[in-house]
């Protein structure tokens, strides 16, 4: 009813290899990550997200028991008939995950459609000239999906496998349709599931995109109840991998009351989701501006000030009450209108700021990293590499740390720091070069055996390149010498954790030079 033309520009092999001449990063100091509670927990804790997840109350729980909040970004491509992660035809995959961590997302959700399945299927628009992509040649979508998710563990990130389409056609209402039934759509959760088994990177999966009507909630009827549904597929998924969480969007109506596709979850308070596991239904609700589609919220005369009031009562009141998470894995909007803007600032403040509530707060994925979704845009700018800082800096207050990770995302020099407990280790990753300029990002972790404070990170270039800007840490340069020390927000970083800063600079083609890490 709503979104029908918002799902992207499914095959855009023309752009395959359409040069990125000039192209860079602007400014993102605007992408500040708001880790000030998470800074205060305890001084030798463990950096939170380790391992698998579960949930307690209202709360997503680490392995070790701590509170993890999901601040990530829906990175879309799979479920079209490119049957892969857009923006492959314009740079490597390795450069955009490290991107996104250096802005300060920490999940990625990636949509995908049952069409990957299929022995024919074959991903296309993939640009594999000048070093990029080289290792996704030759592989079907699945195993182009390992690599992602391999890669953004190694980063800290983690990820949401989400079932977005029954095919690369169209969104369907109802979670089957003739071509693909429900025993096809079950059958391929478990063997995702099976295939992400011990891969905790892997955190969840996100069952149905945007169930709506004629699905219901609580009617019973199987053929139409989205709680039945869920309940059957989520216990599919459990019996291969227990570990993971189950996302469950809502319908689009309840008792005669309706609204955004998936957004409705008013029924889940008499009517929840029950699986064979325990402590792992987080509830997924999907909420948009009017760039999107008009609603009858947007023109009360009390607006913005009514928006708390509808988010309470379609979603908000299952994490008010404590009786489950609630993760909102789609919102977004072009921004082109005031409605528009006060909409987005409303939602961020009701999903409750970092740094005054820590990780006791909803969880999100903006939609989306794409700038090719038709009615929301990205945080990406059309030439796949440029941030739009104002739209991302409307997400700063609720982004939350990176997880731990597997390994470290990329290559360049190292170096160790300090002689005492506060130590830290720092590593170089160039995420795109275009010839007259590049962009890079460096990774700081704390190998130390008490918390860091601060830190700061020196190195001499090998040739003449000038830093042009940088985000999430403020620089001096002098000469080819170069100093970088944390912002405010990321300069607290756990044992065992890491923090990032990336910055643009000129001119590219230069060797990576070697890092020194000094703690405090």
């Amino acid at each position: 009813m709503f979104r029908s033309l918002r799902r992207a520009l499914g095959v855009v092999a023309a752009a395959l290899l359409l040069p990125l001449a000039g192209v860079h990063v602007a400014q993102a100091d605007v992408a500040r990550t708001a880790t000030g509670a998470a800074s205060a927990a305890g001084a030798t804790a463990a950096a939170p997200g380790a391992g698998y997840w579960h949930t307690s109350g209202r709360q997503i729980l680490d392995a070790a028991g701590q509170p993890v909040r999901i601040a990530g970004i829906n990175w879309f491509g799979f479920e079209t008939a490119n049957y892969v992660v857009h923006g492959l035809w314009s740079r490597d995959y390795k450069s955009m995950i490290d991107q996104m961590k250096s802005l300060g997302y920490n999940t990625i959700r990636l949509p995908y459609s049952d069409d990957i399945f299929k022995s024919g299927t074959v991903p296309n628009s993939i640009d594999f000239s000048n070093g990029k992509n080289t290792d996704l040649q030759g592989l079907n979508s699945l195993q182009i999906m390992d690599k992602l998710v391999a890669y953004a563990g190694q980063d800290g990130l983690k990820v949401i496998l989400d079932r977005h389409r029954p095919d690369a056609s169209a969104q369907s209402a109802l979670w089957y349709t003739a071509a693909v039934p429900e025993s096809t759509w079950i059958a391929n959760l478990r063997a995702l599931a099976t295939r992400y088994a011990g891969q905790s990177t892997v955190v969840g999966i996100d069952l149905h995109n945007e169930p709506h009507d004629p699905a219901c909630w609580g009617c019973g009827d199987v053929a139409t109840d989205w709680r039945l549904a869920a309940q059957r597929a989520g216990d599919a998924v459990l019996s291969v991998n227990p570990d993971l969480l189950i996302f469950v969007e809502g319908v689009q109506t309840y008792n005669g009351v309706s609204g955004w596709w998936g957004g409705n979850l008013m029924g889940a308070g008499q009517y929840p989701v029950q699986l064979s596991v325990p402590n792992r239904v987080v509830y997924s609700a999907h909420d948009y501006a009017t760039s999107v589609a008009q609603q009858p919220w947007f023109s009360d005369p009390s607006f913005p000030a009514n928006m708390p009031g509808v988010w309470d009562k379609y979603w908000g009141y299952l994490f008010q009450q404590n009786i489950a998470p609630v993760w909102v894995g789609e919102f977004g909007t072009t921004l082109a209108s005031t409605v528009d803007q006060k909409w987005l600032t409303a939602l961020v403040n009701y999903l409750r700021p970092t740094s005054t509530y820590g990780a006791d707060s909803f969880s999100w994925t903006f939609w989306s990293w794409n700038p090719n979704s038709g009615d929301t845009g990205g945080i990406l700018k059309d030439d796949w590499q440029t941030v739009d800082t104002v739209k991302d800096g409307y997400l700063a207050s609720i982004k939350a740390p990176a997880f731990p990770g597997t390994g470290t995302g990329g290559g360049g020099g190292g170096g160790g720091g300090g002689g005492s407990t506060a130590a830290c280790a720092a590593t170089y990753t160039t995420t795109s070069d275009w010839g007259s300029g590049f962009n890079a990002s460096v990774t700081v972790k704390n190998t130390g055996a008490s918390a860091l404070k601060s830190w700061q990170v020196k190195w001499t270039w090998p040739g003449s390149q000038q830093i042009t800007n940088m985000w999430n840490a403020t620089y001096t340069q002098s000469g080819t010498s170069v100093t970088a020390v944390n912002a405010d927000h990321n300069g607290a970083v756990g044992v065992g954790g890491s923090a990032s800063f990336g910055f643009g600079g000129a001119p590219g083609g230069g060797t990576a030079p070697t890092l020194s890490c000094t703690a405090t």
